[in-house]
């Protein structure tokens, strides 16, 4: 599956975005990592997202609400399912396909209206983004990490889709080393 540089930016964002979430299972953060304007503008830096105006209350409040539907997609068990809620997220924000080659990037699609609020151009971005894995039959791919104290999101772009984790050197190594030290630990009786 080619996954261009427009798409991949995507994907970090709606897993960034679905992971600033503070219910246990939407994530394993404490907080809500977007729980004020600055945290939004903050995003909106980190992600470099592009012809986005000044942030309001309300752009707070609808990007939390697509943060909850992009959480659903992640938790879909099927591809209908996942397609259902990505369907209703880009048609709510008002699709409007155009190629674009700013800040130095070569030629891309962008999915949002021109002049769209930061939610609406989340959801369209985001949502193709998803929608392309629905498409490529790789909805699968769309995870939870399945450490028992974490469950963030990611993409398992791994060339056999065998990433079990958010992060190796994190969720994956400490529930390595628990397992280890268990096996030692039964071993020494």
């Amino acid at each position: 599956m080619l996954i261009t540089h427009d798409t991949r930016c995507s994907l970090d964002a709606v897993v960034d975005l679905v992971n600033t979430a503070p219910d246990g299972d939407t994530g394993s953060v404490d907080s809500d990592g977007l729980a004020t304007l600055s945290d939004l503008a903050d995003f909106v830096g980190k992600h470099e997202i592009s012809d986005v105006g000044l942030l309001a209350e309300r752009d707070l409040a609808t990007v939390r609400a697509i943060r909850t539907k992009f959480a659903q997609v992640f938790a879909a068990s099927d591809p209908h399912s996942a397609a259902t809620v990505i369907n209703d997220l880009v048609a709510a924000a008002g699709t409007t396909p155009r190629l674009t080659d700013h800040d130095g990037y070569d030629w891309h699609v962008h999915y949002f209206a021109p002049g769209a609020s930061v939610a609406d151009h989340l959801a369209a971005d985001c949502g193709m983004a998803l929608a392309f894995f629905v498409v490529a039959g790789e909805q699968e791919r769309l995870r939870r990490c399945e450490a028992p104290d974490c469950r963030f999101a990611f993409v398992d772009l791994s060339r056999n889709r065998s990433r079990r984790y958010c992060d190796s050197r994190t969720c994956g190594n400490r529930l390595h080393v628990a397992a280890y030290r268990a096996r030692r630990k039964e071993a020494a009786g």
